[in-house]
């Protein structure tokens, strides 16, 4: 019953990037130095701050003090550190390399990391945008604009066109402002739950890839995650068909889950991982095929898959700077003309009053 418990507590742990980074760093360096596993795991459940990361700690010293491997003390937490991050240690157990996949791991996770951030930086300053935009009217219609307002109303003068909209408007959001922010959170949810269905999900992901500019991001977000992942695995020495199931097992866009699975099942039955990145161009470029091919030919194959990681990263670097130039102007624009509205609505019937008064 116990077991029991752990196990359903297990589905509520979730540990960052970092902390992962540093739980591999440091179980490396006291493994290099000359310790041993669980006077390591010992060590570090000293050091942790992280409540979950406690009760990680505590398990893997039971296990380790009842005779088992740390990778079978990992299986218990298979939803927190991923098919990828166990099969490393599972390998680098077997083959008395566990200090060299730690160390692996800690560069993966740590270039995973900044790829997130690099994703994360492109879509920052839009974001930043759209939300000083939206601050702005916001204090206009619901501030400043209400104040102005009786003022505008009280005299005998005709408003201008853009003045009347942006009161019908301004009145509108006042009055029934907090149903359309409700609705607008609705929404939100909706689209968030209608994703979590397989086959909208996979919609939605086949168009990302669709997209102008986006699609390049995206792709080359999921190539650069496939070939690191599947490149270390296969160093590791991981057979092929098991590491494309695991690396297929890593990746959040579910067109490339799919379409690796299908790879890994090809090589399975004796076909060339390159003959299936040749017929899907969409996912994966010539020279993505082309470089695999490479590899399988001289025998080099994870050192070609993990040359593309390296090669994709500067692609990726392109694509956010393009999508970035992209969007600025294009965010600028908007939000000048969203500005200039509301200027022009509050100037140009003070302008009219002004001239009224002076005749």
């Amino acid at each position: 019953m116990n077991n029991m418990k752990f196990s359903l507590d297990n589905l509520f742990f979730r540990l960052s990037v970092k902390e992962k980074m540093l739980f591999a760093r440091n179980l490396e360096v006291m493994i290099r130095s000359g310790m041993q596993i669980l006077q390591s795991l010992e060590v570090l459940r000293k050091q942790t701050k992280s409540g979950a990361f406690n009760k990680i700690f505590d398990q893997l010293i039971s296990d380790i003090k009842n005779g088992h491997f740390l990778s079978s003390g990992l299986e218990r937490y298979r939803n927190v550190f991923g098919d990828f991050f166990i099969n490393l240690i599972r390998v680098g157990e077997a083959s008395g390399t566990l200090s060299e996949n730690l160390k692996y791991l800690y560069e993966e996770l740590k270039k995973k990391d900044e790829l997130q951030k690099k994703v994360k930086g492109a879509m920052a300053y839009p974001a930043i945008i759209f939300m000083a935009t939206v601050g702005i009217t916001s204090i206009m219609i619901f501030f400043i604009f209400p104040k102005i307002l009786p003022v505008l109303t009280s005299i005998n003068v005709e408003l201008p066109f853009v003045t009347r909209a942006f009161i019908a408007i301004s009145q509108f959001l006042i009055k029934y402002g907090i149903y359309v922010g409700a609705g607008m959170v609705g929404l939100i949810i909706f689209i968030w739950l209608i994703l979590k269905i397989p086959k909208v999900r996979f919609a939605w992901h086949d168009t990302l890839i669709s997209m102008p500019m986006v699609g390049d991001m995206v792709r080359s977000v999921n190539i650069i995650s496939f070939a690191r992942t599947l490149g270390l695995l296969l160093r590791a020495g991981i057979k092929i068909v098991e590491a494309l199931e695991i690396t297929a097992n890593t990746l959040s866009n579910l067109v490339y889950k799919k379409e690796i699975m299908k790879v890994a099942e090809g090589v399975r039955k004796g076909d060339p991982m390159s003959k299936y990145f040749v017929q899907n161009q969409k996912l994966f470029p010539p020279i993505f095929s082309q470089m695999v091919s490479v590899g399988e030919n001289t025998g080099k194959l994870d050192e070609s898959i993990l040359f593309l990681a390296e090669y994709y990263e500067t692609e990726l670097d392109e694509s956010t700077k393009n999508l970035s130039t992209f969007l600025e102007p294009i965010m600028l624009l908007v939000m000048g003309v969203i500005v200039a509205f509301v200027a022009l609505a509050i100037i140009t019937p003070i302008y009219k009053i002004t001239q009224t008064l002076g005749r």
